[in-house]
């Protein structure tokens, strides 16, 4: 079995296959910095369907058997369930997911269906249109959003929902929002971390995940933990006893990197082992190969990702704390999370 330093397995492979987005939120792709203006990734740049088949191949191989299509927001990716339809039909994957905004669901969540697609996390913040709409950078209405939930629930996909937790910005609203929901699909609330470069983070606006799940008990209702269903699973599960389940994604005040089993491939090709990550490993190159010379065979890529793998040691978010933040700042700039998902 394929392990790497810390002795964790490789069993999780996420894929971006765009950079772009239809929303500019506020932890992610701030509109200040994600303009009109910006420079996305021209299409040239992009890994082919066909690269990004040959890439989760070699993975599985190694021993993957989740994959995760992220962006940017990958429903921006045209023909998208032809992408879907190759990973599915990859012997040894045991399930395809997506991370989405949600909002073009309404006219896809079929096609991703019958293509293969297993299940979607879709990420709504708040419920409140004022409040979603200043999260969301363009004042979209979170009604968008749960049509298209409604649309992937309609198509027999599986759902969970998560919401992104900042204190002073959309804390006030948790409990309404999962008393909403709680019928629909589970339910993830997500400490605010420092991903990226962009979202001024800052430990004052992190809503703790314990407080998260005190706020939502309140006086009616008592939660009680369940067990993990899998090695590395990231979400702290809990139920009300009455078959409703909430989930609590720790990273900043209870980190999970001990069992993290998740290496992540941007859409340039680029294989990164952390989601703090400040570098990683081209592989789009040694497979397209220089001008004149040979691309790696599967043998060659196989052998190249293992290497990575083998001498992965990341744990950032266990070190967060040990870190101060002048620290933080000295550290080489991290990857985007709109180019690598979340």
């Amino acid at each position: 079995m394929l392990v790497d330093q810390l002795g964790r397995p490789l069993r999780d492979l996420r894929i971006s296959v765009t950079d772009r987005c239809n929303l500019r939120c506020t932890y992610c792709m701030p509109a200040s910095v994600f303009g009109p203006e910006y420079a996305f990734l021209p299409r040239a740049e992009l890994l082919s369907f066909e690269e990004i088949g040959r890439l989760a191949r070699a993975f599985v191989n190694l021993g993957v058997r989740k994959l995760r299509v992220t962006g940017g927001e990958p429903t921006l990716r045209r023909d998208l369930p032809e992408l879907i339809g190759q990973l599915s039909g990859i012997g040894g994957v045991q399930d395809v997911a997506m991370t989405t905004n949600g909002l073009l669901l309404p006219r896809m969540a079929a096609d991703l269906k019958a293509a293969g697609l297993d299940r979607v996390t879709v990420s709504i913040d708040s419920l409140d249109p004022e409040v979603f709409g200043r999260m969301n950078g363009l004042g979209t209405h979170p009604q968008k959003v749960l049509d298209g939930i409604e649309a992937a629930l309609t198509a027999g996909l599986g759902v969970k929902i998560n919401t992104v937790v900042q204190r002073g910005v959309n804390d006030a609203g948790l409990r309404g929002l999962w008393l909403a929901l709680r019928d629909l699909a589970p339910v993830r609330f997500i400490e605010f971390m420092d991903v990226g470069n962009h979202n001024g983070w800052n430990m004052d606006s992190v809503v703790p995940s314990r407080e998260v799940l005190a706020r939502l008990a309140g006086d009616d209702l008592h939660f009680a933990p369940v067990n993990p269903e899998y090695r590395g699973e990231v979400a702290a599960r809990h139920t009300d006893g009455q078959g409703h389940e909430v989930g609590l994604i720790s990273s900043v005040t209870a980190p999970f990197c001990g069992d993290c089993s998740r290496a992540r491939i941007s859409a340039v090709g680029t294989l990164y082992s952390c989601l703090f990550a400040s570098g990683g490993t081209d592989l789009r190159g040694p497979m397209r190969g220089k001008p004149g010379g040979a691309a790696l065979d599967d043998a060659g890529l196989e052998a190249l990702i293992a290497g990575v793998w083998r001498e992965r040691r990341d744990r950032y978010s266990e070190e967060r704390g040990e870190l101060t933040a002048a620290s933080r700042e000295a550290r080489a700039g991290k990857v985007e999370m709109s180019h690598i998902g979340g």
